[in-house]
């Protein structure tokens, strides 16, 4: 049978957009009130695409990020008055926190991550060895290292998860005969 597929997604520049935020600062988010934070808006289509992900992955999707406690609950904030739950589908019991980046294979690891997005090489550098879908998300500074795939933007994630899950070899199952448990032909 086909592994189980689950996703993860960073949540800083993968799903809150806060270079785009209203006041022209990309910091904001980190550094602002919490009424300025609440404004920074979040990826185009992020919300649409993780709901047909978070549909595709069978509900199986986390939030997998890096923050301190005050950021953390930031996050949470932020996630929760965007609507976030209820437009994507995710439920809120499915965001993971770590205080250091590499600590995002340990989340990966024990919740059996397939896939996941990040727009930072040196995050997914750590997941290499957990995860085996590994997406680069958004524009970056030098050319991306053969082991992700990179994504500029949301329909573009949607495209390569969906296209490398099409493209998995499926296993067949065989069916036991009812007479002696013996086996038929796999089913198609």
């Amino acid at each position: 049978m086909r592994k189980e597929l689950r996703l993860g997604v960073d949540f800083g520049r993968v799903i809150n957009d806060g270079a785009s935020h209203p006041g022209g600062d990309d910091t904001v988010f980190l550094s602002g009130t919490v009424d300025d934070a609440m404004q920074t808006p979040a990826m185009p289509g992020a919300f649409e695409t993780l709901a047909r992900l978070t549909e595709l992955f069978d509900g199986k999707v986390w939030i997998v990020s890096k923050a301190g406690e005050r950021i953390e609950t930031r996050t949470r904030q932020w996630l929760d008055h965007n609507g976030f739950w209820s437009a994507t589908g995710i439920p809120a019991a499915n965001a993971r926190f770590c205080r250091k980046r590499p600590d995002k294979a340990v989340h990966c690891k024990r919740l059996g991550i397939t896939h996941f997005i990040d727009d930072r090489q040196d995050v997914l550098r750590h997941l290499r060895d957990v995860v085996e879908h590994l997406y680069l998300f958004g524009q970056q500074k030098a050319d991306p290292p053969e082991w992700v795939i990179p994504t500029l933007t949301w329909p573009d994630v949607e495209t390569a998860v969906t296209a490398g899950i099409a493209a998995e070899p499926r296993q067949r199952a065989t069916r036991r005969s009812p007479k002696a448990g013996t086996r038929t032909q796999p089913r198609a």
